[in-house]
C-alpha cells in the first residue's frame, strides 16, 4: 500500500491504518528500537507505542513519505526508553557510545540526546549531510540516527571496520568544523 493511502486511512480513522504501517515500517522499526535498547522486548514495546503515537499524530499531521515519520517517532521514543532505564549506568549499549562519540563535538553543556529533537539542530545537520559523499553520509547516518555497530556497517557497504571508523572519524572533524561555522556566524 502507498503512504498516501495509508495516510488517507489515519485521516479516516480506520485501524487498518496501523495494521498496513506495520506490515510497511515493522521491521525499520523493530531494528531502530532494537539497536538503541538491546532488549527484544523493550523494542517491541517501542514499537507498539510507535503505532500509537502515529495514530494521534495522524492527522494534522500529514507525513508523506511515512518512513522516516515512523522512524523518527520510534527513535525518540527508543532513546527516551534507554534514558530512563540508564539514568544512572553510563557506558551501556551502542546508543551511549555513538553519544559519546558525537557529543564531542557539540558545544560543552549542550546535551545531544536533547539536540537531537530541536529543529534547527536538525536543519543544519541535515545541510551538513548534504556536503558529504553518499557513502559517508550513509555511513554516518547508520551509526548516528540507526545505532548500528560498526561491524554492522562494515558488512553492509562491504569495507573493512578500520574504514568505517576512519570515516566516522573524519565525518566528525567535518561536523564540528560545520557546527563551529555556523554557530559563530
Amino acid at each position: 500500500m502507498l503512504d498516501s493511502q495509508i495516510i488517507e486511512l489515519y485521516e479516516a480513522r480506520d485501524e487498518r491504518a496501523i495494521s498496513e504501517t506495520a506490515a510497511k515500517y515493522g521491521s525499520l522499526c523493530k531494528s531502530i528500537a532494537h539497536n538503541i535498547l538491546q532488549n527484544l522486548q523493550d523494542a517491541e514495546e517501542c514499537v507498539n507505542d510507535t503505532w500509537l503515537r502515529t495514530w494521534n499524530s495522524i492527522p494534522p499531521a500529514k507525513p508523506i513519505p511515512l518512513k522516516p515519520y515512523v522512524a523518527k517517532i520510534t527513535r525518540n521514543l527508543a532513546i527516551d526508553k534507554y534514558r530512563i532505564e540508564h539514568r544512572e549506568k553510563r557506558g551501556y549499549g551502542e546508543i551511549s557510545v555513538a553519544f559519546d562519540e558525537i557529543s564531542e563535538i557539540t558545544a560543552s553543556g549542550y546535551r545531544i540526546e536533547d539536540a537531537w529533537r530541536e529543529q534547527d539542530f536538525i536543519d543544519t545537520i541535515n545541510a551538513f549531510l548534504g556536503t558529504l559523499p553518499d557513502r559517508d553520509r550513509n555511513v554516518f547516518v547508520r551509526r548516528y540516527f540507526f545505532a548500528d555497530a560498526a561491524p554492522d556497517i562494515a558488512k553492509r557497504f562491504g569495507i573493512s571496520q578500520g574504514n568505517v571508523l576512519k570515516i566516522l572519524s573524519r565525518t566528525r572533524k567535518k561536523l564540528k568544523n560545520y557546527l563551529d561555522m555556523e554557530w559563530n556566524t
